[in-house]
């Protein structure tokens, strides 16, 4: 059973056309966004001259059966401390919000998917680096 929680930069090249993030949406039995994802994907559609017809296409993409929206908790708070630890010490930073990110993927078991690099220094984690012109 594959379960891959989608970043805002792997969500952003599906749209526009990446066929090898959506070769693995077309595998997983299960597609999950953090609730950071979420809000940085509204928060840039408010920057956008596209806002409502972003919202609308995001709208159906989580209306599909097999994809869902993960909130943040007490347990993702605590994997969030373990990782961020860990980059701190090993003196590799990554922002912010992908630690929220990476902190989901790590309490849930998923494989994350996305096109920043940074997230293969995490050892917490199994990531899906896919890269491609967006």
């Amino acid at each position: 059973m594959m379960r891959i929680l989608l970043d805002t930069s792997a969500y952003s090249h599906l749209m526009c056309g990446n066929r090898n993030i959506a070769t693995l949406l077309d595998q997983a039995d299960e597609v999950l966004l953090s609730a950071i994802v979420v809000g940085e994907l509204r928060a840039g559609f408010k920057n956008g001259s596209k806002e409502r017809q972003n919202k609308a296409v995001l709208q159906d993409f989580l209306s599909v059966i097999n994809v869902s929206v993960l909130s943040i908790d007490g347990d993702t708070a605590e994997r969030y401390s373990v990782i961020f630890d860990y980059l701190k010490k090993a003196g590799n930073p990554i922002p912010i919000n992908d630690i929220w990110i990476a902190a989901s993927a790590m309490q849930h078991g998923l494989v994350l998917v996305t096109s920043d690099q940074h997230f293969s220094v995490l050892p917490q984690i199994v990531s899906e680096i896919v890269l491609g012109a967006c």
